[in-house]
């Protein structure tokens, strides 16, 4: 695969996810009727969506922010895990939500810029 194919391809994976991110994100800060319906039916509270809200919106911010990328596309990771398992132990959607597609994605971004995150069990000195 050529260099400038990955380049592009890359970086339209993380217009991508980033686009998505920052319209749930918003979506959830604003409160938009359907998002406040879904946190009421996960029965969360709606706190948990503004605190949502924000780490997607932070999270597609980082995603283009140098020396960051790995830590942003990491906390979304981790926000699609959560995601996910509220699709199906809670709300029981029995087919692949978006946030497996968007986890997949996410994953692809923290591997690529794995470097840049802290490995486990190396001291880290302030």
């Amino acid at each position: 695969m050529s260099s400038n194919l990955k380049k592009y391809g890359f970086l339209a994976l993380k217009i991508l996810a980033a686009a998505a991110f920052l319209a749930a994100g918003s979506a959830k800060l604003v409160g938009a009727e359907f998002m406040v319906t879904l946190y009421e039916t996960l029965g969360v509270g709606q706190w948990f969506r503004y605190v949502t809200g924000a780490i997607e919106v932070i999270g597609a911010v980082l995603l283009f922010v140098p020396g960051r990328q790995g830590f942003g596309a990491g906390l979304l990771m981790v926000t699609m895990i959560g995601a996910m398992l509220s699709h199906v132990f809670i709300l029981g959607v029995d087919t692949m939500p978006p946030s497996v597609v968007l986890f997949i994605i996410t994953a692809i971004i923290t591997y690529t810029h794995r470097d840049q995150l802290p490995i486990v069990g190396k001291s880290v000195s302030a």
